[in-house]
């Protein structure tokens, strides 16, 4: 029923679609400035460049979440340390998927594989403070409220405010959805 698997190239144009199917209002509810999207063909070059890495090289890596088999989002992160920290970002593709728990049951597989392949010590997710749905489930599977800060968190960002959240190894270890 519910699985997450790395991303392969056959799930990079779904992917992609997320992205540049979005309304420039839908993009600036998510915390992303239209203006700062690279053309869909450099995010493409982007993606497939981390494919082949391995995971002490990668810069960024994304997981696909399914549900009954179909691919219906991903979760990956960035800014990764190699054996130390990575930061969290998490979509659900059709707002259909939304709402219904799907996240909070997907973000536990994925959890798992980003501490297991990058050794993290700690995860951090930072989503926009005015987008309550990942603020809601980072709270609810565990994950520690640091602090709320303006900042532009990606490159594809506008100046905003963010809610830090993080999770370390030595609490994931302890979760009971494991």
């Amino acid at each position: 029923m519910f699985n997450v698997r790395e991303i392969t190239t056959e799930d990079v144009e779904l992917l992609l679609d997320y992205w540049y199917s979005r309304s420039d209002d839908q993009l600036i509810k998510m915390g992303a400035d239209p203006s700062k999207m690279p053309s869909r063909e450099v995010f493409r070059i982007n993606i497939l460049n981390q494919l082949s890495l391995n995971y002490k090289l990668k810069k960024a890596y994304a997981t696909i979440w399914l549900y009954n088999g179909i691919p219906i989002g991903h979760n990956n992160i960035n800014k990764i340390i190699f054996g130390q920290e990575a930061y969290m970002h998490l979509h659900i593709w059709d707002v259909e998927n939304r709402l219904k728990g799907l996240g909070q049951k997907l973000i536990k597989k994925s959890t798992a594989l980003f501490f297991k392949n990058f050794n993290l010590q700690i995860l951090f997710c930072e989503p926009y403070s005015k987008n309550p749905a990942p603020n809601k489930l980072l709270k609810k599977l565990g994950f520690t409220f640091m602090k709320k800060y303006s900042t532009i968190p990606g490159s594809i960002n506008f100046k905003q405010e963010v809610n830090r959240w993080a999770l370390s190894k030595e609490k994931f270890d302890t979760l009971k959805w494991i």
